[in-house]
């Protein structure tokens, strides 16, 4: 598998991961991104280090940062924490927002045994807040396509918010009904097409973004 690297230096790699590939997995034989970059590095002669800082569901494509040293991990994985990082992604929805723009607050409570995580109310134990913002790009009134800047990073997050609030993504087997009525036939269609972070070394901020790749007409 060809990796597609956007921009590498002595601390970072910012690639785009293809839907279908795992960030990172246990399972023995399956390539995931953080093998893939650690042969990369193997093949140029360099240490095969490779920080993971965060993540993308395996169905879903788009950009990621990874870290080539434990202090650019450090320093990466802290503004991932702390919401210093910027995360936006592309999304269509099976059905139209009400609203042009809006906010979706609400508390998610994951399950591991199915690896899936649900919408519960408010001081539920365990449960953690989810917020992002989300702005219609375009619609047919059976479909739309959203922007979506994450405030926080959960599990499944805007999959699970926007099924939740009554527009699921399209090609979501997990949290869209439709999906397993009437098929779509289509990948899940969901892209993180914007990440923008400090460099851990110069402090200097960041920014890499891929095409649109998602359109009604």
């Amino acid at each position: 598998m060809n990796l597609e690297i956007l921009y590498e230096d002595e601390a970072v790699i910012v690639c785009k991961k293809p839907a279908g590939v795992a960030t990172q997995t246990k399972r023995l034989g399956q390539a995931d991104m953080e093998s893939l970059l650690k042969n990369y590095r193997v093949g140029k002669g360099e240490t095969p280090y490779i920080g993971v800082v965060h993540r993308l569901d395996q169905p879903v494509e788009g950009v990621m940062v990874f870290a080539k040293t434990k202090e650019a991990t450090a320093d990466l994985s802290r503004q991932i924490a702390t919401k210093a990082a910027d995360k936006y992604y592309y999304a269509v929805t099976d059905g139209v927002p009400a609203k042009k723009k809006g906010n979706l607050e609400d508390y998610l409570l994951r399950d591991g045994k199915t690896n899936t995580s649900e919408v519960v109310t408010k001081g539920t134990p365990e449960a953690k807040r989810a917020a992002l913002f989300f702005e219609v790009l375009e619609q047919d009134g059976k479909n739309a396509v959203l922007n979506i800047r994450l405030e926080t990073g959960r599990h499944h997050q805007i999959r699970v918010q926007l099924a939740h609030a009554g527009f699921a993504i399209v090609g979501d087997k997990k949290y869209n009904f439709k999906e397993n009525i009437t098929p779509s036939g289509k990948k899940l269609e969901l892209c993180s097409y914007k990440i923008g972070f400090k460099h851990p070394v110069t402090h200097k901020k960041l920014e890499f973004e891929i095409d649109k790749p998602y359109h009604l007409s």
